[in-house]
């Protein structure tokens, strides 16, 4: 194989004149450019992609900031970065996996400064992300999926929560539910900002008023026996409930477990409609859960496309925002209220 001292040689250069035409650091004159060019094509000579990177002053890596917890990743959560991958792939970039979340400064200024990546692609996003402070300072090109609480000047493609959430509740009270709960991430996630369980609270509470019923929210940690109990909480506040939203896919399967430990039909009794959920994930359960479908995959590849057009046009300031919908896909969990019926 030939190498880099063996195009200089033929080319009668130095290796440095080489490394000036491949990485375009110094001014070459054409006559020498083109003996070194011909040298390469002869020998068969290909630069590696580092240096071809470095030509362009591009890496064609792109780095996608996600925190990962002890859950690991689901199924849902895995789709945004199989999208995001496939649309890097398809315009000739990889994807670099970077576990930063907000407490890493220190970490993400070592990634922006050493310009090994050309952009980010920012996931879990806070309403209050310093991450994104820190970005913006740095000048760094970057899109958010998700969105923080002032979104001017920022690129940004996430799920249209409120949407989500308005549906899921219509779904339910044409079913003749009107005591309905919402069982969302941890108190820590709404403690600490966490753009989804924030946003989908405040949707909550104004589709209860739009459509004029009942209900309450309850936090969970996104386990089994959290949804356990979180519904037994529920239930507690509200005995009334006969339906159930649930914005945690484990905690999901913990509900639908102790509800039929308590002997309630699922979905006559009680209904449930896990949001933001992958299909996959929503056949798992028995019976399989109605689901507003999470649009993951198209969601990361939207924000990958949006980030590579902003490095083509060298924008870093200016105002983008594309939400995609949750689309309602009724399977075993939802049902007429038997309530409802019995009046």
């Amino acid at each position: 194989m030939a190498t880099m001292t063996d195009v200089a040689r033929l080319a009668g250069v130095s290796v440095s004149t080489v490394s000036y035409v491949l990485t375009g650091t110094r001014p070459i004159s054409e006559a020498t450019r083109e003996r070194v060019l011909a040298a390469m094509a002869e020998l068969g000579y290909q630069p590696n992609a580092m240096a071809r990177g470095l030509a362009s002053r591009r890496s064609n890596i792109i780095g996608l900031l996600l925190p990962l917890t002890g859950r690991g990743l689901g199924a849902t959560e895995t789709a945004f970065v199989t999208g995001a991958t496939e649309a890097a792939r398809e315009a000739g970039y990889h994807l670099m996996l970077c576990p930063v979340g907000t407490g890493d400064a220190d970490e993400l200024q070592t990634l922006a400064t050493q310009r090994l990546l050309d952009g980010f692609l920012v996931m879990e996003v806070q309403l209050e992300d310093r991450r994104v402070d820190l970005l913006r300072k740095l000048e760094a090109s970057f899109v958010l999926i998700g969105r923080t609480r002032d979104t001017t000047g920022l690129a940004s493609v996430d799920i249209d929560f409120e949407q989500t959430v308005d549906d899921a509740v219509a779904h339910l009270v044409e079913l003749g539910h009107h005591t309905i709960a919402y069982v969302n991430h941890s108190e820590a996630s709404l403690a600490g900002g966490y753009g989804p369980a924030k946003r989908t609270a405040a949707a909550f509470e104004a589709a209860l008023a739009r459509h004029g019923i009942t209900g309450v929210m309850v936090p969970s940690e996104d386990t089994a026996t959290g949804g356990r109990r979180a519904i037994g909480t529920a239930r507690e506040l509200c005995p009334r409930l006969t339906g159930v939203l649930v914005m945690n896919e484990n905690a999901a399967l913990g509900i639908l477990a102790e509800l039929r430990e308590a002997a309630l039909d699922v979905p006559w009794d009680v209904s449930v409609v896990s949001m933001v959920t992958s299909a996959a994930v929503a056949d798992l359960a028995s019976p399989a859960l109605t689901a507003m479908t999470s649009p993951g995959a198209a969601v990361g590849a939207a924000a990958t496309r949006v980030l590579l057009r902003r490095l083509a046009d060298g924008d870093t300031s200016s105002t983008y925002q594309e939400l995609l919908p949750c689309v309602l896909e009724v399977r075993g969990t939802t049902g007429e209220s038997r309530r409802n019926k019995n009046k």
